[in-house]
């Protein structure tokens, strides 16, 4: 999971500023947690506990209430009593990575996938995109296969993974949809050599480059094991005690090793 926020915080500086290279000094002084990782946490926190994502989002995400979600998300937050609004957004997949690491067979991953979207993104497309980015961390993880990592997310979701992020990279701008953005974080995991190579391909495609990287980064900390030490350490600087506390649990209870 900490792959994940890593990514959210690495790219939080280019969501609306993008680049087109992978050549970026990784966490710089504007680098900031977004609501991907506030929101990734909550999911942990939920697994950690009752298994209540509705209630983890709306508590967690009500107590950083400047994380920068979306307009439609943030009016979610603030009902007293929030029901899913048929989003097909790409916060279903930023979120779910703690799905991918802490469940055991692939009808477990895609069944709680599915419950932590549609508390909100109750769209076909919503619930795919969380499905596919968790299926794809559980693979990675169980095993390391990247051949067949790609073969089951194109059969399962019909999401075209044949492309390069070089044929992407030109044409690729900002896109909130889940279908316009989880088969473009999967393909740069797919191409890359290490997590950090991985973090990088993700924002160099240009688009929503937090929501990329986190998504992205899920999946290749699954793949190649602990981020490395100076990043995580890194992280730890950007969160409050709070949200650091739910990554350590997790981590420790789910290690990507």
């Amino acid at each position: 999971m900490i792959g994940a926020i890593a990514g959210d915080i690495i790219g939080s500086v280019y969501e609306f500023d993008p680049i087109k290279t992978k050549d970026f000094e990784l966490f710089q002084l504007r680098c900031r947690f977004t609501d991907d990782s506030v929101l990734t946490m909550a999911i942990a926190r939920a697994i950690m506990s009752d298994g209540d994502y509705r209630k983890a989002l709306w508590e967690l995400g009500r107590e950083y209430p400047h994380a920068g979600y979306g307009a439609s998300f943030y009016r979610w937050l603030e009902s007293s009593d929030p029901q899913p609004y048929n989003s097909w957004g790409n916060g279903a997949a930023m979120r779910v990575s703690p799905v991918g690491f802490a469940f055991e067979t692939v009808d477990d991953v895609l069944q709680q996938a599915q419950r932590t979207a549609e508390v909100s993104h109750n769209h076909p497309e919503g619930i795919k995109g969380a499905q596919a980015t968790a299926l794809a961390i559980f693979l990675a993880g169980a095993t390391r296969d990247k051949d067949l990592i790609r073969s089951e997310i194109t059969e399962r979701f019909g999401y075209d993974l044949a492309r390069s992020t070089d044929e992407i990279r030109p044409a690729y701008k900002f896109d909130v949809s889940c279908q316009g953005t989880v088969p473009e974080a999967i393909i740069s995991f797919l191409e890359s050599e290490t997590y950090e190579d991985a973090v990088r391909t993700a924002v160099s495609l240009g688009g929503d480059s937090d929501t990329l990287a986190c998504i992205t980064g899920g999946i290749a900390e699954a793949y190649y094991g602990p981020v490395p030490r100076e990043i995580r350490d890194a992280v730890r600087e950007y969160l409050t005690d709070e949200l650091w506390a739910i990554v350590e649990q997790f981590s420790y209870l789910y290690s990507a090793e």
